[in-house]
């Protein structure tokens, strides 16, 4: 392809919001697919570019392209592809990997030293058709509708946040209700936890981590937690602490309601350093504590589609608001207020 033109969202200039414009369909280069875009999803990152926090600043480039969740259908393969074929149905790995570097060659892709990331050092997917590396290629089942197949890179931080060891019987604590934290109370519930607590100070989002299948939920604002914790679990504490908030009050709750020798998974983001009682919390509790960044290369991608193809796990309740992708605005508007869950964009 590469000639005519398409709609995207661009960040344009370095400051806070971004522009639904006309751009050239962009070039497929060796090694690459052009994908047509069927379904795009509203990220936190995406947010963070939007608004223009500090992280943003230092890392997005104007003018760029924004958006990394996708679902589409390639129309045009690059030299050298060979894995890839016109009319494929596909999502897309985010992280593009180097493949030389010390982690790519221990089975460690994921943790690239020379990490490049699509929507934030490349043009990314809130357009009509995106160029995609062939090592990020992700072939969907064709029973996954396109809203589905867009989230599947959400979820799989989910489900490495949920099974970086076994829930099955378990008590687990999610700190945080955002998309990735309700997709973290699905894989729970479906992998066999049979306690599942959430927190957030948002009504809206507890709601809907009932719906994903919930047991008890708690808002800080009006809920001891460590308290509510102990009196569920018998006063024993739970098993698993998933943190999906980045709030550090919320890390030093899971910490205090975490059983001894109890396992801890981070997945949200702090806004800075974090002070936290390690020695009663972590070292004295014996506690085994997991830091999870994206997905693994990709046996986390196996399972989403599993999950998904299945029918064991249904998402649907997650995606809570459906935009063309010129209304982008109004969901990032929804995402600042925090009365949703995920957000989907239909260019």
């Amino acid at each position: 392809m590469g000639s005519g033109t398409m709609k995207a969202v661009r960040k344009m200039e370095p400051k806070p919001g971004a522009v639904y414009t006309e751009v050239g369909i962009p070039e497929v280069g060796p090694g690459e697919v052009l994908v047509k875009v069927k379904a795009t999803s509203i990220c936190g990152t995406d947010y963070h570019i939007y608004e223009w926090n500090p992280w943003a600043q230092s890392r997005i480039r104007p003018p760029q392209t924004m958006g990394h969740e996708l679902a589409g259908e390639v129309v045009e393969v690059g030299s050298g592809v060979k894995s890839v074929k016109v009319g494929d149905y596909v999502s897309a790995e985010t992280h593009i990997p180097c493949g030389v570097c010390y982690a790519c060659r221990t089975d460690r892709m994921h943790i690239c030293l020379n990490m490049k990331i699509l929507g934030v050092d490349r043009d990314g997917a809130f357009a009509e058709y995106i160029t995609v590396p062939e090592i990020d290629v992700w072939q969907n089942d064709s029973s996954i509708p396109p809203e589905i197949a867009a989230i599947q890179e959400p979820l799989g931080n989910a489900i490495d946040t949920v099974l970086a060891e076994d829930v099955a019987g378990k008590s687990v604590l999610v700190t945080g209700m955002g998309p990735i934290g309700l997709l973290g109370v699905g894989v729970a519930r479906v992998s066999g936890a049979t306690t599942i607590i959430c927190t957030d100070v948002q009504p809206y989002r507890l709601e809907l981590a009932r719906g994903m299948g919930a047991t008890h939920v708690l808002n800080p604002k009006q809920d001891d937690v460590v308290a509510s914790v102990m009196e569920v679990t018998g006063g024993v504490g739970v098993e698993v602490l998933l943190e999906m908030s980045g709030n550090p009050a919320a890390l030093d709750e899971g910490l205090k309601a975490l059983v001894p020798g109890g396992r801890v998974s981070l997945l949200g983001l702090f806004g800075g350093d974090v002070t936290s009682d390690l020695n009663n919390g972590v070292i004295f509790k014996g506690a085994r504590v997991y830091g999870i960044t994206g997905r693994k290369m990709f046996s986390t991608w196996y399972k989403s589609r599993n999950f998904l193809a299945s029918g064991l796990l249904d998402v649907s309740p997650v995606i809570t608001h459906t935009f063309p992708l010129a209304d982008f605005e109004q969901g990032v508007a929804l995402i600042a207020k925090g009365v949703c869950g995920k957000v989907v964009l239909l260019p």
